[in-house]
C-alpha cells in the first residue's frame, strides 16, 4: 500500500482505491479521494463514527473590531458605526446584526486573541500560515515550505470510507492570485491524494436550482464498471487467497468498490431533497446554500470540509471577484462603503453569515451532530483598528489581532477566551498563533498530534503548536 499503511488496515489513498476497486479507466489524477473505517450499525450501513469539521473561511478578512471583539467605548474612529448587543451569555456581546446568533453563544467559544507571528499582512502568506498552522518557513529544516493544510492531514488520519472525497473545499477562491493559499489546491508534501476537491463556483452553486455536483462522483456505466468487478474477481490468484493476501485484497478492493458505488456521496448534492423551510432557514445565498452542502456532506462521510466564506453579490452591485467578501477596504481600492450594503459591506454581509452561521449550528445541534462536527469560523486576518479617512470608509489588512469562533466537537459554549488590548490592535492576554489553532482542531477530531509525517526521510510534526485545552468541555 503504502510507506504507513498495509492492507490489513484497509487505508486508501485515492490512486490505490481506484486500482483496488478495478476502475482504473476512471482519472488517475484527481486529488482529495481517500478512504478510512467508518463503524456499520445492526443492519449493516455506515454510520459516521469518527468526527468531522465544517470550516468556515470568511476570505479577505474580516473586521474583528465590527464584528466579535467590538470596542464601544472607543473613539467613533476606531469603533465604527455600530453597536454591540446583548447575547444569551452574560458579557459575551456581538455586532447588532448578529441576532441569531446572539441566541447560541452558549454553544460556542470566541477567540478574541488571534495573531500572525511575524510581519505578514497579505492574503497569500495570511491564509498559508493559517490553513498550515505553520507560521514559519521550514527552509531552515533543509525542505521547502511545502507544509500540507489542516484538510490534508485529516483526510490522512481520519479518511472517510463511505465517501469517495475526504476533503473538500466549497467554492474555490478566485480572482487575483493574491486571495489564494499557495498549497490550496495540493495536498503539500502528502501528495495530490490528499488535496481538496473543489465544488462549485461562482456560476455553479448550490444557491443555484441548476447546480451540478463535482465530476468525480460520475462513474460512468455501472454496467461496465460491474463488469471490471466480476472480471478482477475471477482473475485472482488462488495461490495467493491461500497464504491470506489474496483474501486481503478482495477485501480491500470491495470496500472500495463499495465506497466508490453507494448513492449517499451523490446524493449530498441533491440539494432539493432538503424541506423548503430548511433552505430558507440557512439563507437563499452562497453562503447559506454551502453551509447546508457542508452539512449532507459531513453527514455522507466528508470529513474535512472548508467553505468560503463568500456571501454572494448584493443585487445592485455585482462588482468584485467572489471570494473575498470580507476584503473591505472601501474607496481605498474602490470596494464601496465597508459599512454599506454593497457586496463588499457589511451591511449586507454580516447579515447572512448571522442567518447561515446560526442555521447551521442550530441544525446541526437538533440533528444530534454537533458533538461530533467542529465548526471553525475565522478570516486569514483582521482589520486596522483605525478607520480609513477615505470615503467610502473601510479598513486595512491587520495581521496582530483577529478572532475566530469553534463550535462542537467538545469544544465547550458560552466562552471568551483571550483578550485584545482597548482598541483591539494587539492580543493582551492569551494569544493564539496559527499553530495553537491547528492543533486545537487536530485535538478535537482525534488525530494525535504526534502522529509524524514523512518528507524524503525527514520526520515533521503536524504542527508545533499545542492544544487549547481550556476551549474543551
Amino acid at each position: 500500500m503504502g510507506a504507513t499503511h498495509s492492507t490489513h488496515s484497509y487505508e486508501m489513498n485515492r490512486r490505490q482505491a481506484l486500482i483496488a476497486a478495478g476502475l482504473g479507466a476512471l482519472s488517475m489524477t484527481t486529488p482529495g479521494l481517500v478512504m478510512g473505517a467508518d463503524a456499520t450499525n445492526a443492519s449493516g450501513q455506515a454510520v459516521a463514527s469518527e468526527k468531522s469539521c465544517i470550516f468556515v473561511l470568511l476570505c479577505g478578512g474580516p473586521s474583528h473590531i465590527d464584528t466579535w471583539d467590538m470596542k464601544p467605548e472607543a473613539p467613533d474612529t476606531i469603533r465604527g458605526p455600530y453597536r454591540p448587543i446583548e447575547t444569551r451569555v452574560p458579557g459575551m456581546r456581538i455586532n447588532e446584526m448578529h441576532t441569531e446568533l446572539a441566541k447560541l453563544t452558549d454553544q460556542f467559544t470566541l477567540i478574541n486573541s488571534m495573531t500572525h507571528p511575524g510581519s505578514i499582512s497579505n492574503h497569500f502568506d495570511a491564509m498559508h500560515n493559517l490553513l498550515s498552522g505553520q507560521s514559519t518557513k521550514r527552509v531552515n529544516q533543509g525542505v521547502s515550505d511545502d507544509q500540507p493544510y489542516l484538510g490534508s492531514f485529516v483526510a490522512k488520519h481520519r479518511p472517510s470510507k463511505r465517501n469517495l472525497v475526504s476533503n473538500a473545499w466549497l467554492i474555490k477562491c478566485v480572482g487575483p492570485p493574491v486571495f489564494c493559499a499557495p498549497n490550496i489546491d495540493l495536498g503539500g508534501y502528502l501528495g495530490s491524494a490528499y488535496a481538496p476537491v473543489f465544488v462549485g463556483s461562482a456560476k455553479n452553486h448550490p444557491a443555484m436550482d441548476d447546480f451540478s455536483p463535482p465530476e468525480i462522483y460520475d462513474l460512468g456505466d455501472p454496467a461496465r464498471v460491474a463488469v471490471r468487478r466480476q472480471l478482477l474477481s475471477r482473475i485472482e490468484s488462488p495461490a495467493l487467497s491461500r497464504d491470506g493476501r489474496g483474501a486481503d485484497w478482495s477485501q480491500l478492493r470491495e470496500k472500495a468498490y463499495d465506497a466508490m458505488t453507494r448513492s449517499e456521496g451523490r446524493d449530498a448534492f441533491k440539494m432539493d431533497r432538503e424541506p423548503a423551510d430548511v433552505r430558507d432557514r440557512y439563507g437563499r445565498h452562497p453562503l447559506g446554500q454551502n453551509l447546508l452542502l457542508a452539512r449532507r456532506m459531513v453527514e455522507a462521510g466528508v470529513r474535512f470540509v472548508t467553505v468560503n466564506g463568500w456571501t454572494g453579490q448584493a443585487p445592485h452591485d455585482t462588482a468584485g471577484p467572489p471570494s473575498s467578501s470580507w476584503d473591505m477596504h472601501g474607496g481605498n481600492m474602490g470596494m464601496g462603503n465597508a459599512f454599506g450594503d454593497g457586496s463588499y459591506g457589511m451591511g449586507f454581509c454580516l447579515p447572512r453569515l448571522d442567518q447561515a452561521l446560526s442555521a447551521l449550528l442550530s441544525d446541526l445541534k437538533d440533528r444530534g451532530m454537533l458533538k461530533n462536527t467542529l465548526v471553525v469560523v475565522t478570516g486569514e486576518f483582521g482589520r486596522t483598528p483605525n478607520v480609513l479617512t477615505q470615503l467610502p470608509p473601510g479598513r486595512q489588512h491587520w495581521p496582530s489581532c483577529f478572532s475566530a469562533i469553534l463550535a462542537g466537537a467538545g469544544i465547550g459554549g458560552g466562552k471568551v477566551y483571550g483578550k485584545s488590548d482597548k482598541h483591539g490592535a494587539y492580543v493582551s492576554s492569551m494569544p493564539v498563533r496559527p499553530e495553537e489553532l491547528a492543533a486545537t482542531i487536530y485535538h478535537a477530531l482525534d488525530i494525535p498530534l504526534n502522529a509524524p509525517q514523512n518528507n524524503s526521510g525527514i520526520s515533521l510534526p503536524l504542527t508545533t503548536g499545542k492544544p487549547i485545552m481550556e476551549l474543551f468541555g
